[in-house]
């Protein structure tokens, strides 16, 4: 029997995004395949976290494309972005929590990609007065990663609805990080 490996990632990024504490015989049976079968295709949980960070890394890069960061105002494109992302917030959810994915000098260029063009759209946004500059455009790229999780988390809880998600997260960022015209 063939096992589509895409479909055991997605499987697994769908339980460990629910459980992050899930085995892999937990995983192996929300893949519908054995433990053995796993374990040929994942040598163990590290391997298999490394494998959701590609397929993570895959999903947020494609999410920026399709957003357009460089389109229309800063906030515009953040709202995009919010909303083109959404599909992943679980996974992303779940790899920013995995402290073995940001330790030492092996971690994935991936992730340095990620911040610099969102960091790029919030230094956009100051650059054109949309954005308050008392707040580094990093600070607002972690805090944008934080706002996509805690907010994956809660819809995955059911304390939010899913069809509020990205209105509440990017709204929430844009009001705390627009800038205001003092009288």
């Amino acid at each position: 029997m063939s096992v589509d490996r895409d479909q055991v990632l997605r499987s697994a990024a769908a339980l460990l995004t629910r459980k992050a504490t899930s085995t892999m015989d937990e995983v192996a049976r929300a893949a519908g395949i054995s433990r053995a079968t796993l374990h040929r295709h994942f040598a163990g949980r590290d391997a298999l976290v490394l494998a959701l960070e590609e397929l993570g890394l895959q999903e947020c890069e494609a999410a920026l494309e399709r957003a357009r960061l460089g389109e229309d105002s800063a906030q515009d494109a953040l709202r995009r972005l919010v909303r083109e992302v959404e599909p992943a917030a679980g996974l992303l959810a779940f790899l920013v929590t995995e402290n073995q994915l940001f330790e030492g000098d092996a971690q994935n260029e991936g992730w340095a990609r990620l911040d610099s063009h969102i960091s790029a759209l919030f230094r956009r946004g100051q650059e054109n007065g949309e954005f308050r500059i008392d707040l580094t455009p990093v600070w607002l790229t972690e805090a944008l990663y934080g706002l996509i999780g805690s907010g994956a988390w809660a819809v995955l809880d059911g304390r939010v609805a899913a069809k509020d998600f990205s209105y509440m997260i990017a709204e929430l960022l844009i009001g705390g990080a627009q800038r205001r015209v003092e009288a």
